[in-house]
């Protein structure tokens, strides 16, 4: 499997800072070439969120480089990697945690991370940061681990009213924040001519599946170039929607 890939951010119409953090990793290895896409959205609320998702970024480099070609000559193992990145993510929540301790703020961030290894693709969340997979139409791969997602799993909500909940940001799990955190694992079969989208909760806020899937399907996304100018449009379409977080985004094209 090759890979076309693309990624932005901008600091949006309010916050000073950006407190998103994003990677895009790929290497030749004896399984084939590996793709490893990684968004994470510092805690808006919370003082140098920028730091906490800068950590936890780092960290996932570092197992990439250092724990995946072991995990792939040992056969691949699913349970392997979903153990080693729930200590993986536990981890950076202990160090971000301690570290805000000793300088008395406190601090968090979501994440989201995808593997492409093979015809298989693996998917971990934590907060409300998201994977989508744009094939005929634009489908949510991860849950929002948030508490308007609990209400309406719950029956206690509609769609509509989660939109407009003032609590619709108010997450259940935050790497730094939450001391045990036990993150959403997913995989499955991916095909050559799909797009997987990283978003934090800024870029999807005010814009539809349908908008998402215009914008950012196989047939349109034809070069490394339209898929960075697509994503710039996008980002300009929040902000003309007074979208006020940080706008951050990652594209994966399979060829």
């Amino acid at each position: 499997m090759n890979f076309m890939t693309a990624n932005y951010t901008d600091v949006g119409i309010k916050k000073k800072t950006n407190q998103d953090s994003m990677l895009i990793l790929q290497a030749s290895t004896n399984a084939g070439n590996v793709l490893l896409a990684a968004l994470c959205d510092g805690m808006g609320g919370l003082s140098k969120g920028e730091l906490a998702s800068a950590t936890m970024i780092k960290l996932i480099a570092q197992w990439f480089s250092e724990k995946l070609p072991k995990l792939l000559e040992s056969g691949f193992d699913r349970n392997q990697l979903w153990d080693q990145w729930a200590k993986l993510v536990n981890e950076g929540s202990d160090m971000i945690a301690d570290y805000g301790a000793q300088i008395h703020v406190n601090l968090g961030t979501t994440a989201v991370a995808l593997l492409i290894v093979g015809n298989s693709y693996y998917i971990l969340n934590v907060g409300d940061s998201r994977v989508y997979l744009i094939t005929d139409k634009c489908n949510q791969m991860t849950k929002d681990q948030t508490y308007v997602q609990r209400e309406m799993d719950a029956g206690r909500m509609t769609p509509e009213q989660a939109l407009n909940d003032p609590q619709r940001n108010v997450l259940l799990q935050c790497i730094g924040a939450s001391r045990t955190v036990v993150p959403d694992f997913s995989f499955g079969t991916v095909q050559p001519n799909q797009v997987f989208m990283l978003c934090c909760d800024g870029f999807r806020h005010v814009i539809s599946p349908d908008e998402f899937y215009q914008a950012f399907n196989a047939n349109v996304l034809t070069s490394k170039e339209v898929m960075v100018e697509n994503l710039k449009k996008m980002t300009k379409l929040n902000i003309s929607r007074n979208e006020d977080d940080n706008i951050s985004a990652i594209l994966i094209k399979t060829l």
